[in-house]
């Protein structure tokens, strides 16, 4: 352990792993109580576009990721509101749009470039000092945001129609949370990559669920879970010189069916 932490790419990619895991469980806890995991894979398709998109016209890749799935997730949410319909299908529709976007943008550059295809997979020991600084920015906006916005995100995650009643804006709410949900997956592309971004999300979350009752350990849970999720998979990756993104993500579903075992709702509703 104390060989790797002498490179410098190994030290930032640990600090990044931190940030990334600490956003996207605080995140991922929202996502899970008010089911909206599919979001989470529309949202990381909708990323790829935009990274495709900024390589296209040699601009920050991050940068304009961020644009398109804040973009995209505006598109989501009116849409769902104004169609009436589910928001699960107006996600599927999106989600084919943004795929498709991010294959032409592809085709549109006509070279090959090995950074693109980090995106698409994760490569975390790749992270710079630029890129270090965007995540350690989003990661502050997102904690600052779930802060701020706490007893509002409890109430619309359990009970939306009561949140109405107290006069909550529960649209511009619903899409603050999704918005968080779109930064926290551009925050994971370079850790584990457009296929695996939702997963990130949603698996420290999960495993936290499965062990509490109480609403404020869920998140101290998920994030203890996400941190150690990213930091051990990104340690055996080193070690045994294996994908980085496939690992942190196996790491982090390993937890979740750990706990699944030993939940004590699995036990009750067993009971």
């Amino acid at each position: 352990m104390s060989d790797m932490l002498q490179y410098g790419f190994v030290q930032r990619a640990l600090l990044a792993s931190v940030l990334v895991g600490t956003s996207c469980s605080l995140v991922g806890v929202f996502v899970v109580l008010r089911g909206l995991s599919f979001i989470g894979d529309g949202i990381a398709h909708a990323a790829f576009a935009g990274v495709a998109l900024g390589f296209l016209l040699g601009w920050s890749p991050l940068g304009v990721a961020v644009a398109f799935c804040l973009a995209t997730t505006g598109a989501i949410h009116a849409t769902s509101r104004a169609g009436r319909i589910h928001m699960d299908a107006s996600i599927g529709i999106f989600y084919a749009l943004t795929m498709a976007l991010g294959i032409l943008f592809i085709g549109l550059r006509r070279t090959y470039d090995v950074r693109l295809y980090g995106y698409l997979f994760g490569s975390i020991l790749t992270v710079t000092r630029s890129d270090l600084a965007v995540v350690a920015g989003l990661t502050v906006l997102v904690v600052a945001a779930v802060v701020l916005f706490f007893k509002e995100f409890q109430l619309l995650s359990f009970d939306p129609e009561m949140a109405e009643a107290l006069g909550l804006h529960a649209g511009a709410l619903s899409f603050l949370m999704l918005a968080l949900v779109s930064l926290t997956i551009v925050l994971s592309l370079q850790a584990v990559g457009v296929m695996l971004a939702f997963a990130l999300v949603v698996a420290p979350a999960s495993a936290a669920y499965q062990l509490t009752y109480s609403y404020r350990a869920l998140f101290g849970l998920s994030v203890l879970f996400g941190n150690a999720s990213c930091v051990a998979g990104l340690v055996l990756s080193y070690l045994f010189d294996v994908p980085s993104g496939a690992t942190i993500v196996l790491t982090a579903t390993g937890l979740f069916f750990a706990c699944l075992l030993l939940s004590p709702k699995r036990r009750a509703s067993r009971a």
